[in-house]
């Protein structure tokens, strides 16, 4: 009898352990960018486009297109999680973004390595898809194509709700599962990406520069554009 109550009292904490380990942590505290870090050329380090407003994050950079891709890169690294985010675009910003996953920046080349789910307002059919901004591989790899080959809207088998923020702010939800080799990505309630390859995130490139297995979680200010756009509700849990 007294094994058995030592057998349930194991089974409970280890329950308990797991509960506690798998439960969503907010990675934005809504106040300030703590446990955050820009990650940019040094030449872009005063431009503080990446800022806080009204219990969000904002990028923007209307009216500034010289200026090299610039991050916003948490500061701990994971490996299987989901994530989930809502994102506010607007029509009048042509810039694009996305969120990098299992991906690590150089600092001396100024260059984050990994693969990215697309936010594209100006595009937004191709929202969720997966590109890899990888050095010697940089493209998509769901829709896997052939690099130099560019995605078009034929290749989206669904289309998902996307809301604009250009006359009343709405928010637009996106959550990412990453589990081995595994990537899911749902916009709004709608599936695009269904990745599954391992042979497509541990190429030479991604042993190189330690990416597609392992790494940091990025949102993303592509090079030359004008972007504005809102994040928030930043949520993770570790699988």
């Amino acid at each position: 009898m007294k094994f058995l109550t030592f057998l349930l009292l194991i089974s409970s904490l280890f329950s308990n352990t797991l509960k506690k380990e798998n439960k969503w942590i907010s990675l934005f505290n809504g106040r300030n960018l703590d446990g955050w870090t820009v990650k940019c050329k040094p030449e872009d380090k005063s431009k503080n486009f990446w800022s806080i407003h009204d219990g969000y994050i904002e990028v923007n950079s209307l009216g500034v297109k010289e200026h090299d891709y610039v991050w916003l890169m948490t500061n701990k690294e994971y490996m299987d999680f989901s994530l989930k985010l809502k994102f506010a675009a607007f029509k009048s910003s042509p810039g694009n973004s996305g969120i990098q996953i299992r991906s690590r920046y150089d600092d001396a080349e100024g260059w984050l390595d990994g693969p990215q789910i697309d936010i594209h307002p100006q595009g937004s059919w191709r929202s969720g898809m997966m590109w890899d901004e990888t050095r010697d591989v940089k493209r998509w790899i769901y829709p896997d194509i052939p690099q130099g080959d560019w995605v078009n809207e034929s290749m989206r088998e669904k289309v998902p709700d996307f809301y604009y923020s250009d006359l009343s702010l709405k928010w637009n939800e996106l959550e990412i599962t990453v589990k081995g080799w595994s990537v899911v990505a749902f916009l709004n309630g709608t599936q695009i990406t269904d990745f599954n390859s391992k042979v497509l995130l541990t190429g030479e490139g991604h042993k190189k520069y330690k990416v597609g297995e392992k790494g940091f979680i990025a949102l993303q200010l592509h090079i030359h554009d004008e972007l504005k756009m809102y994040y928030k509700d930043i949520m993770i849990r570790e699988l």
